[in-house]
């Protein structure tokens, strides 16, 4: 992410009202927001994890890229960078695929950093999610509203490359095929 990217990102958190309005007419409050988004890409990238044949968890569209479970896991891995900071603790970095051998673990561990993630957004609540935080990478202080955001940005990207390997693989992604 960039400088100017986690700019902006910080700026919209802070100057975005506390409440937001829903198409259904549903007054959310920042940390209802937040994890409403956090949930949303969750969603789509573990249809993605279940959906995605075992047989080629593995497959890259080249060389040098991540196998589809590598991005699953560093997501994962993010998330959790996420959840950790958020609880004051020292992330941990344990994405790597020797620890996940199978789909059911990459999809298990995918779906507990999500459901981890919207448990802290939950419990942190409106002030907690304005609570200042220092990010582990850059060592920027930001509110914990910027980090989740951010983190759901970092998500929807790897969820856009993994449409890419869906459409190499000559499959078409769960949220392009027809409704029912």
């Amino acid at each position: 992410m960039t400088k100017l990217t986690f700019l902006v990102i910080v700026a919209g958190a802070l100057l975005a009202p506390l409440h937001a309005q829903t198409a259904s007419g549903r007054t959310l409050t920042l940390s209802q927001v937040t994890r409403e988004d956090w949930n949303e890409i969750g969603r789509k990238l573990i249809a993605m994890a279940e959906d995605f044949p075992e047989n080629k968890y593995d497959f890259k569209p080249t060389p040098v890229q991540r196998s589809f479970a590598e991005q699953l896991l560093h997501v994962a891995g993010s998330n959790d960078l996420f959840t950790a900071v958020a609880k004051g603790q020292k992330p941990v970095d344990d994405e790597d695929r020797a620890h996940f051998k199978t789909k059911a673990e990459v999809v298990a561990y995918l779906k507990k950093s999500f459901a981890d993630g919207a448990e802290v957004i939950q419990a942190k609540g409106d002030s907690g999610m304005m609570q200042q935080v220092v990010t582990p990478e850059s060592h920027t202080t930001v509110p914990l509203v910027a980090l989740a955001y951010g983190l759901a940005e970092h998500s929807g990207e790897h969820y856009g490359q993994l449409v890419g390997y869906y459409r190499v693989a000559g499959m078409v992604p769960p949220e392009s095929r027809p409704k029912k």
